[in-house]
């Protein structure tokens, strides 16, 4: 399945869900990654950013799609997922 994740967390935790979920997904902006998961990974980065974020503060948001090809993406601006940032 085709996911993406965004996020707001606290300033103190931004930065360790930012490594974690590199880990598994593509980072396209500030908060904000997409990618293919399987149903065992995605339930493998729900496990880890319950165990990093703070609940009554934090939130993740999952938008689910069955593949890539059912999402039609626009970008207006600058595309920031072809960055040269090393992951």
């Amino acid at each position: 399945m085709y996911v993406i994740i965004v996020y707001d967390v606290s300033v103190d935790r931004v930065d360790r869900v930012k490594k974690f979920l590199r880990r598994y997904l593509m980072w396209i902006q500030n908060s904000v990654f997409e990618g293919e998961l399987s149903e065992a990974d995605l339930e493998e980065v729900k496990m880890g950013l319950n165990d990093i974020i703070d609940s009554s503060e934090d939130m993740v948001v999952i938008y689910r799609l069955p593949n890539v090809r059912s999402m039609r993406k626009e970008v207006l601006g600058v595309d920031k997922s072809h960055s040269s940032e090393i992951i």
